[in-house]
């Protein structure tokens, strides 16, 4: 069973070995997913043409494909990265952005389920909708809770799939044995562009250094909204959120995920 000792543990991982973390995002929020990522001693890298996705998808130490910003060069590269690292062994997450709402996007996520995503991070309507159901979603925002999505969520992992993280006011978290919910975070998380998606690559980059999916899905949603606990309570607002959050994740320690995680 998942404990708070085993999820501190991944942040000390991270820090120390400093996977290299092949992100495919969209363009609203690279910027800030590369600063999240060197904020935790990870090193980001944003390679998203068709030429290049598949080799650096090999030798990365892990993988976000999110669907933020779909063009058709962009979607043609992230199926050839997602296949490449399928090939290579690579962990790596795949963020179902707006999936449900429109129906080119839909159809490329359940595409890029057959290449089997080591961890599936999304809302609760995204999850629903990629499982086949009728989320209650609009874009990127979820009509649907987190519980709601658990049978969805359930299903997915019967697919080669390792993990799934729904997020919402409380995290959830299965490998289709075992079910984890995470208290954390703070309300105006929701209120800064590039929170969720950025959490994405944090749990890349937890996958690179641990061999359980639910492990590292709890450990990236972990690390996230006890930042964000701390970033909330010296912040005026969004904006000055959004700085602090940088800040919080940079002074993060394995101890404060022991003493503040709460499951």
């Amino acid at each position: 069973m998942t404990d708070t000792h085993e999820i501190a543990e991944v942040l000390a991982r991270v820090r120390q070995r400093g996977p290299l973390v092949h992100c495919m995002t969209n363009i609203v929020v690279a910027g800030f997913t590369a600063n999240v990522l060197l904020a935790l001693d990870a090193s980001p890298a944003m390679v998203e043409n068709t030429r290049e996705s598949a080799q650096f998808a090999a030798i990365a130490d892990g993988l976000l494909v999110n669907l933020g910003t779909l063009t058709s060069e962009r979607a043609e590269a992230m199926r050839a990265a997602a296949g490449s690292a399928h090939d290579a062994g690579t962990p790596w997450v795949l963020d179902p952005v707006a999936v449900g709402g429109l129906d080119y996007r839909t159809g490329l996520a359940k595409e890029l389920l057959e290449a089997g995503p080591h961890i599936i991070r999304g809302n609760a309507s995204e999850v629903i909708s990629l499982a086949g159901g009728a989320g209650a979603g609009r874009g990127v925002d979820s009509s649907d809770g987190p519980e709601a999505a658990a049978p969805a969520a359930e299903s997915l992992v019967s697919r080669p799939v390792g993990a799934v993280a729904v997020s919402g006011p409380i995290d959830y978290v299965t490998d289709g044995t075992q079910r984890v919910r995470v208290h954390n975070g703070d309300p105006v998380m929701t209120r800064v562009t590039g929170v969720g998606c950025a959490l994405g690559a944090v749990v890349a980059a937890c996958a690179a250094v641990v061999e359980s999916p639910l492990t590292a899905a709890v450990a990236g949603t972990a690390i996230m909204t006890i930042a964000a606990e701390h970033a909330a309570s010296t912040s005026a607002g969004p904006g000055s959120f959004a700085v602090h959050l940088i800040d919080a994740l940079s002074l993060l320690e394995p101890s404060d995920i022991e003493k503040e995680l709460r499951l």
